[in-house]
């Protein structure tokens, strides 16, 4: 392996290939269910497991409609990802669940949004300042770990799918670990200016 140095640029290609292909091929994965049937003595449908593989998850493709807007924080960004992708697969839940599990989840994507939002109106001029954006953000996580465990409740109770709970906790996770980022370099800043 040849090492980097001043005389051996290293050669950086002007274009990146995206692979977007799964680890796993289809036949792949009916080949692994269909010998964990045989192995359970159950039927198999080859036909419906094909179906079902086959299917994207439709709510995700609206969200990546967004596009990433230059003059935002990446992390308030990826929060409104999260709300447009519960409001989206909270829209289809059954009726009985709207008024318990729906209104909380919506409501609490809402809430994140408007304390990061402002978050980043409030400038650190002052301690006073600073205390009270910490405040905000931690106030944004709470709420993101809200929504968190009412997803779990909600998965649990037949409100949304498995594949949405997993996609809200990806989603979830990304945007907690934003705004741990954020503080971080907050608090840096905070200790160069002072």
């Amino acid at each position: 392996m040849e090492q980097v140095s001043r005389a051996k640029n290293l050669k950086i290609p002007k274009e990146i290939n995206v692979v977007t292909k799964k680890a796993n091929s289809i036949d792949d994965v009916i080949a692994i269910k269909k010998g964990i049937a045989m192995a359970e003595n159950s039927k198999f449908y080859e036909k419906r497991v094909k179906e079902r593989v086959e299917a994207d998850d439709q709510d995700l493709k609206t969200i990546e409609k967004i596009p990433y807007n230059a003059n935002e924080l990446v992390v308030i960004t990826v929060a409104k990802k999260l709300c447009s992708y519960v409001i989206t697969v909270t829209e289809k839940s059954p009726k009985k669940f709207r008024g318990v599990f729906v209104n909380r989840m919506q409501n609490y994507c809402l809430d994140t949004i408007e304390n990061l939002l402002e978050t980043n109106f409030i400038r650190m001029d002052s301690s006073a300042n600073k205390l009270k954006r910490e405040s905000y953000q931690k106030e944004a996580i709470v709420k993101l770990k809200l929504l968190g465990y009412i997803a779990m409740l909600a998965q649990s109770c037949g409100c949304i799918l498995l594949k949405q709970y997993k996609q809200i906790s990806m989603q979830l996770a990304e945007v907690i670990n934003l705004i741990v980022a954020w503080k971080k370099s907050d608090d840096n800043r905070w200790k160069k200016k002072n």
